[in-house]
């Protein structure tokens, strides 16, 4: 652990703790290692408190089947949020892939199968695959839909990395008041159906909101818009990419540049307290330690912090995630019921089921009357079709393939204590009914089994999310996204605030994703978390 250096941050007047550390850092997910990382190496004395017995949160690589030489992403699994400035600015030595292929998305019902193939290197096959579902006039509609996209995301995405601009601020940078109002003031369903006319190509453009947000494509609350931009501003392009050798390799470079760097990192630290005035308490090996900080910073939720501070919010503050997660283990990919696509450039990209709009606006409805999808819209992922390395070689040679399946639309709110068990098992026989809806072969018949015979299969439901990363209402996002913009009215007097990272007490701020800018695995709160104490 390095000394603090002589322009570290000073107490708060009055305080009557006296600092152990400059920073002290609750929570070891893959943003508070990027706060330690950038703070340790400005010379600052950091120490990382994590819960569990590993650094990464939700971005880990896990051997989810005993027996089985398979890393899985097991909660976090793409990542298009992470600037390349932190990876260069940190020295991370991490290598991120770029898919081939976008999409791929059946129609449901169509009695051949025939889906939506978008191929990002070949426009002419992905003409003709628009053509082949009947919806050869949304093809150059779905371009340029995606062109304007991308023209908001070259303009806002140099900016999360720097002080939050303000709404106005924002607006002007894009330039283009029309396109602004269609994707920030108004529902994003308005967008999307005035300039696509094909129930599937419209499903396509609006998972973007979904993924982790329970709302209509017309909600005049906006949640949906707000995740649809975050999901298209990445890199300035929108591209996802597979982080190769899993998402625990993201974590194992942020913990090894943070170490390096003098930061402490102890697991198996539970923190039970945070006094406004820097004190952490936490408990370890059953002892119960204290350290105080100049700052602390939060990589927990904002409902978790409150509660460490002792002051709780009311229940409508509560986080409510809304997806399911399942992790499988093929022999090999499954066949199409199209069979004029191959099922490595359907696996390839994000594969789509049941997410028409028409579908994905049913699933909602239903979900808030309380009502399960007989076919739940899922998005499925192929981690090892791009990156292999994550198999041993044995297995992988043998063409076993891993999938990911994210399902929408299915809210904390159906979960207890006491159905948490037969809800998942609900949840994972209509998601694989989901799968085998657009699939020749049934993919129960295609899951390997690990060292004691049991199918390589887990599901994860937002009771489970909580339960094993103290992650509230299972939300993925540890809260409601902000705009990676300020209001024109809201303070921005301390560097907390223009980092967007302030919280009511100014030692201490959040740094993970319930931060302004939070959300996904991009390092943003970390990052800009440090750079406002780096600027106290």
């Amino acid at each position: 652990m390095t000394e603090a250096s002589s322009t570290s941050a000073t107490p708060a007047s009055g305080s009557s703790a006296d600092p152990t550390h400059d920073v002290v850092i609750v929570g070891g997910g893959h943003n508070g290692l990027t706060a330690a990382a950038y703070l340790a190496q400005a010379g600052l004395s950091v120490i990382v408190l994590e819960r569990l017995e590993s650094v990464g949160g939700a971005a880990v690589s896990a051997q989810a089947f005993e027996g089985v030489d398979a890393w899985l992403s097991r909660y976090s699994y793409l990542v298009s949020l992470l600037p390349q400035r932190i990876i260069d600015e940190l020295g991370l030595r991490i290598d991120l892939a770029r898919r081939r292929y976008s999409s791929y998305t059946p129609v449901p019902g169509d009695p051949d199968g025939i889906g939506l193939l978008v191929d990002n290197t070949d426009a002419s096959a992905t003409a003709a695959s628009f053509e082949r579902i009947g919806a050869a006039g949304d093809a150059d509609a779905f371009t340029r839909f995606y062109e304007d996209t991308s023209r908001v995301a070259r303009s806002l995405w140099p900016t999360v990395t720097e002080p939050l601009l303000t709404r106005s601020e924002a607006r002007a940078l894009v330039g283009d008041d029309e396109l602004w109002d269609a994707l920030i003031e108004r529902p994003i369903g308005d967008l999307i159906t005035s300039r696509l006319e094909n129930d599937v190509v419209r499903g396509v453009a609006v998972t973007d909101g979904l993924i982790g947000t329970f709302a209509s494509a017309d909600d005049p609350g906006l949640a949906q818009n707000r995740c649809f931009l975050y999901h298209v501003i990445g890199g300035g392009t929108g591209d996802w990419d597979v982080p190769v050798g899993g998402m625990g390799s993201v974590t194992t470079e942020l913990a090894r540049v943070a170490r390096e760097a003098g930061a402490r990192i102890v697991t198996r630290a539970e923190v039970t307290s945070v006094d406004p005035d820097g004190t952490v308490q936490y408990r370890r090996k059953k002892h119960e330690r204290r350290v105080v900080g100049r700052f602390v910073l939060a990589n927990v939720a904002p409902e978790v912090l409150d509660g460490l501070l002792g002051e709780p919010q009311g229940p409508d503050a509560h986080p409510e995630g809304a997806q399911v997660k399942v992790n499988l283990l093929l022999k090999r990919l499954p066949r199409l019921r199209d069979a004029s696509v191959d099922p490595a450039a359907a696996f390839g990209g994000t594969f789509h089921i049941n997410e028409t709009y028409t579908q994905l606006e049913s699933a909602y409805a239903g979900a808030v009357r309380g009502v399960m999808p007989e076919l739940i819209p899922c998005e499925i992922y192929c981690h090892s079709l791009t990156d292999p390395s994550i198999l041993d070689g044995d297995l992988a040679a043998t063409g076993a393939q891993t999938l990911t399946v994210f399902g929408l639309h299915t809210p904390d709110r159906w979960l207890s204590e006491d159905n948490n068990d037969a809800t998942r098992e609900r949840l994972q026989k209509a998601v694989l009914a989901s799968l085998n809806s657009v699939l020749a072969e049934p993919v129960e018949d295609l899951l390997l089994t690990d060292g004691e015979g049991r199918p390589c299969i887990e599901t994860k439901t937002t009771l489970d999310l909580q339960r094993a990363l103290n992650m509230p209402g299972g939300n993925i996002f540890h809260g409601p996204l902000s705009w990676p913009f300020a209001e024109d009215d809201d303070p921005l007097a301390t560097p907390a605030q223009r980092w967007g990272v302030s919280t009511r007490h100014e030692r201490v701020l959040l740094c993970g994703a319930g931060a302004r800018r939070g959300g996904a695995v991009s390092g943003l709160g970390g990052h800009n978390a440090a750079m406002a104490v780096l600027e106290s």
